[in-house]
């Protein structure tokens, strides 16, 4: 997939580093292995613009794994006789930036995204270094990809689980292309004119170019920062009774 000019232009004139900065993109098509999947091709041009900033990038197709049903970390643990994500979480951890990429079905994420957003939940009782919890420091997008009406509500169902467990969520964090409304082409279809669906959609150009960089920005922004000031989030403190901006009940 290659980008547009605007997008090309917009990459190559990009004075600010970002080659320290480490992204994962998570796929949660319901295609099989080794299918073609629409998601990723709008997640390829994400996967580009990172790579123009030498951003250091993984990526993942969730139907490559199996994920069990739970909220705990390794769901072997707890009566399940296999869970892939114990492979897949230390991506989640060792990154700056995370993507989830998802199809809408019905109107809502796939039924693979929904897992997905629950493994991250699984960690939700962890903390870091500092004791903020341990998804502090890192931000968090989500692309969409359909034929149908939805990207915003499925977007909003996504960045709002992705925020309650920790991640910082930028401005314009999500993106995508749902062509017009019932049956049809979906992203990166061939057309009868040998042209690709959706490639020419300066609304999806646009929001993609903004999501990426605004993405960047705030994973920069967050690691020149050593992330979150641990003052008023560090739940350790909260429990042994350190608790800025309440009264002290000694004090009563």
């Amino acid at each position: 997939m290659a980008l547009s000019k605007k997008q090309s232009e917009i990459s190559e004139g990009c004075a600010i580093d970002f080659s320290d900065l480490k992204a994962v993109i998570f796929n949660a098509t319901l295609k099989a292995p080794g299918e073609e999947s629409h998601t990723d091709t709008l997640l390829d041009v994400v996967e580009e613009i990172f790579a123009m900033q030498d951003v250091s990038v993984k990526r993942h197709r969730l139907t490559d794994y199996r994920l069990a049903p739970g909220v705990y970390p390794d769901m072997t643990e707890h009566g399940w006789d296999h869970d892939d994500w114990p492979k897949l979480s230390p991506d989640v951890f060792e990154a700056d930036i995370v993507i989830l990429g998802t199809p809408i079905w019905l109107g809502e994420k796939s039924s693979i995204a929904q897992s997905f957003i629950e493994k991250l939940y699984a960690h939700s009782g962890e903390t870091n270094d500092e004791g903020q919890y341990a998804f502090y420091g890192k931000v968090g997008g989500c692309v969409v990809t359909g034929n149908e009406d939805g990207i915003k509500h499925v977007g909003m169902g996504v960045l709002y689980s992705m925020q309650h467990v920790g991640f910082t969520i930028p401005p314009q964090a999500d993106c995508g292309w749902i062509g017009p409304a019932g049956p049809g082409p979906s992203y990166g279809d061939e057309q009868d004119d040998g042209s690709r669906a959706g490639f020419d959609n300066e609304f999806t150009q646009r929001n993609t170019t903004f999501m990426a960089f605004n993405l960047l920005h705030a994973a920069r922004i967050l690691k020149d920062a050593g992330g979150y000031p641990a003052v008023g989030n560090v739940r350790t403190e909260w429990d042994r009774g350190v608790k800025p901006g309440w009264p002290n009940p000694e004090h009563r």
